[in-house]
Parts: C-alpha cells; structure tokens; sequence
C-alpha cells in the first residue's frame, strides 16, 4: 500500500504485474461504509444476480476493448466510464421492465383455471374420443345464398352485423339475409310465419338461418325472446324435407334430426312449433313430415308409434331419450342434426355425462348447434371440441338482461313477502308470472292466490305431466291469470304478452334470474320484472345482480348499491367481463363460488359414481 502525495491510500497491483504500469493505473480506495451503502442500495432493487451478471460481462468486454486495463473489477466498484447513477437509472428500468403488474398475476391465473378446466372435459362421444376421430369440414348442403347477396361486398355485411349488433367469430361466416324470402324458404314457411305474425327475421336469425343452412357448426347466443327457436327449427325441417322428397323414410328409420331440451315444458313447446310449419308445408303440397315427442310423464307407446312409421325428428329431454337409446327403441345410425336447446342448463343441470353417451350413438359425422341465453366461456370452450370449424354468434353479451324488461328490485322481508306480493300483482293486467326456489313454496303461494279470489295455477317437478300440461295450457290461453313456478318455467318457454315476472325468491345464480325475466319483454315488446331480496340472500348473487342492473341502465336501489366487492378493480379486465365461467358480473372466476360448488361436488363423489350409476336418467 502506498500514500500519494495528496494523501489518498491506494493499492498497488501485485509484483507479477507489467512493470510499464505507473501508479496512475491504481484504483482509489473506498471506505467500508461507503461500500456497504453502495451494496445495500443494490439490494434494494433486488437484482444482485443481475448485477453481478452485468458486473462480469462489462468486464469482460473492457478488457477485450482496453488491453491496458487487465484484470476483472470488483463487483461493487465503479465500472470503467458507466457512472453509479447511469447504473441505478439501467437497472430501474430493468426492474420495471421484468415487473408484473396485478392485472397481468390477475389475468395469468385466472387463465391457467380456464385452461384447467377445459383440458379436462370435452363435449364428444366416448367412441370418438377413443377412435382419435375429428372430422376437419363442416357438412356440405345444397343451400346457396342468392347471386344477389353473394355479389355485395364485405364490407356491407360488416355494416349490417355492426348496425344489429351481431358479432360473429369464425371462418367463412355466410353472410346477412334480411329478408325470409331471400333465404329460399318454400311457400309453406312464409305462409306459416305470416300466420304468427313474423314478417321480418330478428338480428340473431338474420345471421344464424344462412349459417345453419349452409351447414355449419354453431353456437347462437342471444337475449330471451329474441326467435333462437326459428333458427333452428326452420333449417331443420328444410333438410327433413329435402331427404323425404330424395328417398322417402321407411318403417322405423330416422331420426334425420333430433332436438334435446333441458325440460319437458320446452320440448313440448318445440315440437308444437316444428308441427305447426311442417302442417303449412303439407297443406302446400309437400310430404308430410314426421315428428315424435320423448319426454318423461307420457306413453313410451305414442312416441313408438311414430317411430315405427319412420321418424323424421326428435324432441326430447335426456333422460328419456338415454332410456329409448339403451333399450334400442330408436337408432342415431341417419341422424345427421343435432341441436341443444339452452345447452348451458342443461351441463348446469347435471347432464354433461348423459350428452357425452348420446354423442357416441351417432354413426357419422352431425351437424351440431348449440343455443342460450347464457352462455359463458366455460361452455363455449366446452362445446368447441364437439364442433367443427363452428360459428359463435352472439347478439348481445351473453348472459345480458333483455334491454326491453324494465327491472325492480325491492327489499322484503322473509315473513311478509307472501303478503306483499298482492300488492306487487297490482302493478301490471295479467297474465303475470312467479317464480319461488322450493316447491312447497310454489305450492303455498297458489293455495293462498286461489283463497284470496286470485285465478292462479302452479308447476314444479314434483307435480304429474298431465297436471303440468293442463296448467300451461290453461295460462296459454288466457284461462287463468297467475302462474306460479319453480325454474321448469324459466328455461325457453314462450308465453304470449306475459305482462309481469314476479321473482318471490332471488335465485341461487344470475343466469337463472336472467332466464325468468326473459319470460317478459319478448319480441320487442316491453315487460315488468320484481325480485324480492333480503338478508337471506347470498352476497356474491347480489352484487351480481347489482352489476347487472348497471350494464342494463337500470335504477340500483341503495342497499344493492352500497355492496362492495373486495375485488372491485378487477371486474372489468381485458376483453371479458366479470366472471368468465359463470358470467356473473360482479366477481371473477377466481372468487367464483358457482365454480367452488361444482369442484366440492366432484370432489365429493369420487368413488361414488358405480353407487349413484344412472339416477340423473330419471326424467326431468
């Protein structure tokens, strides 16, 4: 060690160094504290590796740039030309650069769930699943957009779709037809929808009739009462028709297409609708075609004896379906379309294995659609593995109130909700609807309608079919004033001008209150909802509901308003919205107490499923 003239301490280099090097080539020396700050500040920004990694390669590229200076520097002295602040400045932005934010941790995890979640299941057949089959093209039919339609530019159905608010996803999507004449529908169909007093298609049918027709894979999402049903019914008895008129059906062949609806209220309700067109195309000359209803509640002998005919569609709910198909009552081997009415519920409803078999029946390949009101992510990604190259249109964010139902949410309590709910009758003419959780509710509040003088009929599932039909019917046609129901009323039914939905219990899920209050406001009409809340009411559907109110530009009452999400800041990440498994707007998927409920159910029965084998194939 050597002391200049100045008085500085300096360290000489060892005896072995070049003897041309003067003193000048000696490094200053730096006090132990001035180090240990230095190496603490670095600390700070957590990068030592970095640092040391930066440290060695500087380094190394000043000695290979200055031969004069031999030797590696320490790593915490001072770099050849790069002052301390440069350092800092360098390596902040490396820092940040390198840092996640928590929207990004946010969106990373709720990812990987989905991923999760979707690698587990998949929409197809057993068979298929172990043959490795996959079919790469959609069906080919011989329907053709008009040359008029086909001769338009892109850019004008882009225009259409944008000004209907239709968004599409997909390759080669058909385009837009406006008019039904347009879609080369026979006389029999006009005629038919004239009848029920359908002149123009609705947005979700102006898009998804050409997609159907052209024989593509499809997912239609679309708020209730907005004509789901037409777009697949009317394609439907077109390649019926098409195939009758080719080569008639003989004794007990077909189904050509089959229809599968969550309840039996809804299957009934869509038979009725393929009767009434395929009636108006036999009374215009066309081959009378053949359609069977097979739901639980009536006569296997009825649906037989149209099936022993020939059968050229199906309408059924799953578990009488599954029956017919284990006791080889009817055979998939022609089906070539397959729809899922409000094919959400139905996974909700338990149904999910039971589809899986019905797929392995089918002995080509289908044309599969599936439709709702709701359906999140977690369905869309589900059924994606069944479809081929498949088309997602989607009038409306799915899971959307329709904008047309005006919503009231009023604090009751528990004791005095029954009371109440004459007043809340009064706020509209009939025919109104209600909607309770329990049956003994349901049953309650009609024994207590009909005492006070109120013409009121009632359905749950524990009630016989004929019982069930015969209410239905009687509220149809304006006989009786008030229907009181669990949820089997909730899911697709179609009630004419339906004035009032009266929610006597707030249902456990969003997508169900959204269901119920569809029954209202339907066809461009406009319509009431009341939903009864109190204490009892779990605060993750509120605060659902209370986002749902806000994107419907609804009035959000103060004790809904005042709910508070700890996750607040992060319903609105992205592209998508609130919950993507559930669709409720007011949490995301990783505080998803409906995705919670359904692993503890999985959890729960393992091992069980050979004890249980076959019990949700009872009707529904």
């Amino acid at each position: 060690m050597a002391t200049s003239s100045n008085g500085v301490k300096r360290y000489k280099k060892s005896k072995n160094s070049s003897s041309s090097d003067s003193e000048d080539t000696y490094e200053p020396y730096v006090p132990v504290k001035e180090r240990k700050r230095r190496q603490y500040e670095i600390l700070k920004l957590g990068r030592v590796t970095q640092i040391r990694e930066d440290a060695a390669q500087k380094t190394k590229s000043s000695s290979d740039n200055d031969q004069s200076d031999e030797g590696e520097e320490g790593i915490w002295g001072r770099k050849s030309n790069i002052s301390l602040l440069d350092q800092h400045t360098e390596l902040k932005k490396m820092a940040e650069a390198k840092k996640e934010s928590a929207k990004e941790k946010q969106l990373k995890e709720e990812k990987k769930i989905l991923e999760s979640i979707a690698g587990k299941k998949a929409l197809m057949g057993v068979a298929e699943l172990a043959k490795g089959i996959q079919y790469e093209d959609p069906i080919k039919t011989s329907w053709r957009p008009p040359k008029c339609i086909l001769s338009l530019p892109p850019e004008r159905h882009d225009r259409i779709r944008q000004k209907l608010h239709i968004l599409v996803e997909g390759d080669e999507i058909p385009p837009p037809i406006r008019e039904f004449k347009e879609m080369k529908f026979p006389p029999g169909i006009i005629a038919g929808l004239r009848e029920k007093g359908i002149m123009r298609p609705t947005p979700i049918q102006i898009q998804g009739l050409p997609t159907v027709l052209a024989g593509r894979d499809m997912i239609g999402i679309a708020f209730t009462g907005s004509g789901k049903t037409l777009v697949f019914v009317l394609p439907l008895l077109m390649f019926a028709l098409e195939q009758e008129i080719k080569l008639p059906f003989t004794k007990n062949e077909g189904p050509y297409g089959l229809i599968i609806c969550p309840s039996r209220e809804l299957a009934k309700q869509t038979n009725d609708i393929i009767r009434h067109y395929s009636d108006w195309l036999f009374k215009t000359g066309s081959p009378q075609l053949r359609t069977c209803l097979a739901i639980g509640g009536i006569p296997v002998s009825e649906a037989m004896d149209v099936i022993k005919k020939g059968v050229h569609i199906i309408v059924a709910t799953p578990g009488r379906l599954m029956d017919m198909l284990d006791k080889k009552m009817i055979a998939l081997d022609v089906c070539r379309y397959l729809c899922m009415d409000e094919a959400d519920r139905m996974i909700d409803m338990g149904f999910e294995e039971d589809v899986r078999t019905i797929f392995s029946f089918f002995k080509g390949q289908r044309q599969t659609l599936l439709f709702s009101a709701t359906m999140p992510k977690k369905i869309q990604n589900f059924a994606r593995s069944a479809l081929v190259k498949p088309i997602t249109i989607n009038v409306g964010r799915a899971g959307a109130a329709s904008m047309n139902v005006v919503q009231e949410v009023e604090y009751v309590k528990q004791e005095a909700k029954i009371v109440y709910l004459l007043d809340c009758l009064q706020k509209t003419t009939p025919p109104v609807l209600i909607f309770a959780e329990k049956k003994q509710d349901v049953d309650a509040i009609h024994e207590y309608l009909l005492l006070k003088g109120i013409e009121a009929v009632a359905i749950h599932g524990g009630k016989d079919q004929e019982e069930r039909s015969r209410s239905v019917e009687a509220f149809r046609q304006g006989r009786k004033d008030v229907l009181v129901a669990t949820d089997v009323a909730s899911k697709g039914l179609d009630f004419l001008d339906i004035q009032h939905v009266i929610n006597y219990d707030m249902p456990d899920d969003v997508e169900n209150y959204v269901h119920r209050i569809g029954r209202t406001g339907r066809s461009g009409k406009t319509g009431l909802a009341t939903t009864f809340i109190n204490k009892t009411n779990d605060e993750s559907v509120l605060l659902d509901l209370k986002h749902l109110l806000i994107e419907a530009k609804q009035k959000v009452p103060p004790f809904l308003a005042q709910l508070q999400s700890e996750n607040e800041k992060y319903l609105d990440l992205g592209d998508e919205k609130g919950c993507s498994y559930c669709g409720g707007l007011g949490h995301r998927i990783t505080d998803c107490p409906k995705l919670e409920a359904m692993q503890n159910k999985q959890v729960s029965n393992i091992g069980r499923r050979d004890y249980l084998a076959n019990t949700n194939t009872v009707d529904y």
